[in-house]
């Protein structure tokens, strides 16, 4: 039985339409992401297509049609179109020459099946006729989505020998797209050769981790990640039950999930380990200080503007979710700046230098208790400078 893909907002893009035209008839598929989401009803972000033609005949059709193109990955059969609506990925059909677990090396190919056959999962190897909305599916894509499993392209082991990081995507995917009970065989895999993550880039596992944490609820396929031992070669200082904790709080306060803020809580209250991952999976600056401000929790955190204040909100919030309390008094509030200045200080007679700071301290802290409430001050300033007379 012939199955198409359903009609969805980006197969009605004129400047889609325009870019397939210039390939020419039979020579672009939808492919990947595209298909599975729509087939999936939910919104499709980015659309990639797979074509016969090699990379410079690519470049030279979408010059004649007057369509910019960037030779993205063009070593790898990879060229962009830009389009007014979004760029558009081409890659010319591919099949593996040889890999060593990181990278492949890739001759080009012309036939589509050769081209699905090198794909990690049987739900991204779906294609779509841009014409006749027509799908292609070689290995059982569309019965896995249907049963919400994701699988491994043919033998598992095999594709993840292709690609270490198969093994996180994988567990991204069943956080995903996936339901219980899990593909055994892919799982199985995954076990048996989990070790070989620690070949990989740190940047690449930490990449991958990240995008994991930042779904709706990764908690459950984290907690499985550690049955099997996969966890423990990533980040074995992870807490899961701390992670689904956390989870179920943001879902009770309606607050959106945080990739880093999840991070955080798997991790121990221990700033030194929670730079040192930073670190271990290339974290940014700002993100490593943001890491290391949660693990330096007190685990009592209740009075959410001070720490706000203190910290900032997105730390502030990190604390108290972990913690479990309460961050309605954060919803909308900025931060307010304290109004009294040095100068002030010192034109009331105290000598400019560490007594202007102790008295700025002492003042901030009884506006900061009384709720910022700048009318306090002047009552606050006068009863610290009547302690200098």
């Amino acid at each position: 039985m012939t199955v198409t893909l359903p009609a969805a907002d980006w197969t009605r893009r004129e400047d889609l339409a325009m870019l397939v035209a210039a390939l020419g008839p039979g020579n672009a598929r939808y492919v990947g992401g595209a298909v599975r989401d729509t087939l999936l009803g939910i919104p499709v972000k980015d659309v990639d297509l797979a074509t016969p033609l090699e990379p410079n005949a690519v470049m030279r059709r979408l010059k004649e049609a007057a369509i910019q193109a960037v030779p993205t990955g063009i070593e790898h059969g990879t060229v962009t179109a830009v389009l007014p609506q979004g760029p558009v990925e081409i890659t010319t059909l591919r099949h593996d020459v040889s890999t060593d677990g990181r990278r492949a090396t890739v001759a080009f190919a012309s036939d589509w099946q050769d081209d699905a056959a090198r794909r990690d999962f049987t739900i991204n190897a779906l294609y779509a006729d841009p014409a006749t909305g027509e799908i292609f599916d070689w290995f059982g894509g569309l019965d896995d989505l249907a049963a919400r499993r994701v699988r491994f392209i043919g033998d598992p082991h095999q594709r993840i020998r292709e690609d270490h990081l198969r093994i996180l995507r994988y567990f991204r995917f069943q956080a995903r797209f996936g339901s219980l009970p899990a593909d055994a065989p892919s799982e199985s895999a995954c076990a048996e050769l989990a070790a070989t993550l620690k070949g990989l880039s740190r940047e690449r596992v930490g990449m991958e981790m990240m995008n994991l944490l930042s779904l709706t609820d990764p908690a459950p396929t984290v907690a499985r990640m550690a049955e099997l031992g996969v966890l423990e070669v990533v980040l074995p200082e992870a807490d899961v039950a701390a992670l689904a904790a956390l989870v179920a709080e943001e879902v009770r306060q309606r607050i959106a999930p945080d990739a880093l803020r999840r991070l955080a809580a798997l991790l121990p209250a221990d700033v030194q380990l929670a730079e040192a991952v930073a670190s271990r999976f290339r974290l940014s600056g700002a993100q490593k200080k943001r890491l290391a401000l949660a693990a330096a929790r007190e685990g009592n955190e209740q009075e959410a503007r001070p720490l706000a204040y203190r910290l900032g909100v997105d730390a502030a919030l990190d604390r108290l979710l972990i913690a479990r309390a309460d961050t309605a008094a954060l919803s909308g509030w900025v931060i307010p700046e304290f109004p009294l200045k040095g100068g002030e200080i010192v034109a009331r007679g105290i000598k400019a230098g560490p007594e202007v700071a102790r008295v700025l301290r002492r003042v901030e802290s009884g506006w900061i208790a009384a709720g910022f409430a700048d009318a306090v001050i002047p009552a606050l300033l006068d009863a610290e400078l009547s302690e200098q007379a």
